[in-house]
């Protein structure tokens, strides 16, 4: 289906350039602001001290250690979400470049997806300081939390590499999408647990990519045990699928950005 070996050289051909888009993003994002790249740590730290404030009375009882049953959600929640938001926009956003000379286009949706991965390297410094501060044990099974992190990656990948197509033919799909990640968000457990769901509801939850990996990495940081099989399959199955549909899509319509920008 695809020319493996063009790929791949194009892709060594301008790694440098990936790097490039990668610092830009990384040092644009908190451009403006005094604390810099301290954000990276003060933004989940903040929101999960006022969603425990809010939420721990309400299921302290059900959800045990609720700071780092949040957090390890919500990390991987914002991830996905702030890096597909950043890959739907960056053909638009970047639109100058890509009418003057030729560089791949994936590269700046791909540089977004990241910036964005390291940003949230470094937000885990905050899970251990939260996990250390509660008391949480540092299990010896944290050795698997690569094997979700990865397929959740590739999934952020496939989505945003179908995002940053569509949304070059049609604008509309970002304010959309929106809407979407506020649904999705709802329907990955990040401060209630999924006991509370009626089961006529559950099959939502199910198809739900997002909660196969969210449920995966608390598996491994709360149960200290290898992720459940069938969320886990799940999660590789839906992440290489939307990888393999995002590069066709994206490879199809390339060459037809530039009449749209």
């Amino acid at each position: 289906m695809f020319e493996n070996n063009h790929i791949v050289q194009n892709f060594s051909k301008y790694t440098f350039l990936l790097t490039e888009l990668i610092k830009r993003n990384i040092s644009g994002k908190y451009k403006d602001s005094t604390l810099g790249l301290f954000w990276s740590f003060l933004n989940p730290l903040l929101s999960m001290i006022v969603l425990t404030m809010v939420f721990s009375l309400i299921f302290a009882g059900s959800i045990e250690n609720f700071p780092v049953y949040l957090l390890s959600g919500k990390l991987v929640f914002d991830l996905f979400a702030n890096a597909t938001q950043g890959a739907m926009d960056s053909i638009k956003g970047n639109s100058e470049i890509i009418k003057k000379i030729y560089v791949p286009k994936y590269m700046f949706a791909i540089g977004i997806i990241c910036s964005e991965f390291i940003n949230f390297l470094i937000s885990l410094i905050v899970l251990v300081v939260v996990m250390i501060a509660t008391g949480a044990p540092f299990y010896p099974a944290l050795i698997y939390f690569p094997i979700p992190l990865f397929f959740i990656l590739v999934l952020t990948t496939g989505v945003g590499l179908i995002l940053a197509t569509a949304t070059t033919f049609f604008t509309d799909i970002k304010y959309l999408y929106g809407v979407l990640i506020m649904l999705l968000s709802f329907m990955t457990p990040l401060f209630y647990p999924i006991e509370i769901i009626p089961q006529q509801f559950m099959f939502a939850f199910t198809i739900n990519p997002l909660y196969a990996g969210v449920s995966s990495v608390r598996d491994i940081v709360l149960g200290g045990i290898f992720p459940t099989t069938g969320p886990l399959l799940y999660l590789i199955i839906t992440s290489i699928a939307s990888l393999l549909i995002g590069i066709y899509v994206f490879y199809k319509y390339q060459d037809k950005f530039v009449l749209n920008l």
